[in-house]
């Protein structure tokens, strides 16, 4: 058992939500894009150095808004995300590597209608920041192509004209702010 000398502090990031969004981009039609977000989502990071930080990240499925209450209920129901079945979508980091100054692959498990796939994601670095009542934060953009298909979200539609509805490439982008927490 550890002493009180001996313990250490945890340095643990969470999600500034105010300051944070997860959209998503989609082909519509073959010609134009729709776009839409999540509103509800957590992330934590649990280490002082991200590039050796585990970085876990939970969705609430029915937190989806594209701007139509109807598209929105379609993308709820079982031809997409089924969220009554399965109300969370997680990404587990696996690792974090430095492309070059200020640049990184994240690698990790993206969790979603009982499906786990291995996605990439390339991030940029903000950096850290102390805001004014002293509270240090931390920056990341990210960005990422998926394809749906991989998660069984199948739905779409033929067009008369050829080509479909609904492209399978989803384009995935993120701005994330953390704020540090320190638990002792």
């Amino acid at each position: 058992m550890e002493t009180l000398t001996e313990k250490k502090a945890i340095t643990k990031w969470v999600l500034d939500l105010s300051h944070s969004e997860l959209n998503f981009k989609v082909k519509h039609l073959m010609i134009s894009n729709v776009k839409g977000e999540f509103r509800k989502f957590e992330a934590e990071v649990i280490g002082e150095d991200f590039s050796t930080s585990g970085v876990l990240v939970t969705i609430d499925a029915s937190s989806i808004f594209t701007n139509d209450d109807a598209r929105d209920a379609h993308l709820k129901s079982a031809d997409f995300f089924e969220v009554e079945k399965y109300p969370v979508i997680t990404f587990e980091s696996t690792s974090f590597k430095k492309v070059d100054n200020g640049n990184y692959i994240l690698t990790g498990q993206l969790s979603m209608k009982g499906i786990t796939n291995t996605v990439n994601l390339d991030v940029e670095f903000g950096g850290t920041n102390k805001d004014p009542w002293g509270n240090e934060k931390a920056a990341f953009s990210l960005n990422g192509v998926i394809n749906r298909k991989d998660w069984g979200l199948n739905w779409n539609a033929a067009l008369e004209t050829g080509g479909v509805l609904v492209s399978d490439d989803v384009r995935i982008s993120g701005d994330i702010q953390l704020a540090k927490k320190s638990d002792e």
